[in-house]
């Protein structure tokens, strides 16, 4: 799992609004085209982005491949961000001499 991968993916509205639309539904790029009000060639780039990350799969159906999310690998992601949300604060921090840091209370 590419953690930097995944948030640069998911940084961009879009991409972010592909996601939230197919946790509901699995679509093709005509759809998701249709519903986001751009182009199809816009939504197959943004689907490229999100495939190259892990987060988005694609299954043949007929003539159009429609996508879903990989939820594991949102959940991955998820419970990454959880442990990192998780990490304390340490006691005293090394900085370079000159360093003002403690003169302004300041925590690094």
């Amino acid at each position: 799992m590419d953690v930097n991968l995944m948030l640069k993916a998911l940084g961009d509205d879009n991409r972010m609004k592909i996601v939230e639309i197919l946790l509901r539904h699995n679509m093709c790029v005509r759809s998701l085209a249709n519903k986001l009000g751009i182009t199809q060639a816009a939504v197959s780039q943004h689907i490229r982005v999100l495939r190259e990350a892990g987060l988005v799969s694609g299954e043949k159906r007929g003539y159009f491949m429609h996508y879903e999310v990989d939820r594991a690998a949102l959940k991955a992601l998820a419970n990454h961000l959880t442990t990192l949300a998780q990490v304390k604060k340490g006691g005293e921090h090394s900085c370079h001499s000159g360093c003002k840091c403690h003169e302004n209370k300041e925590e690094i």
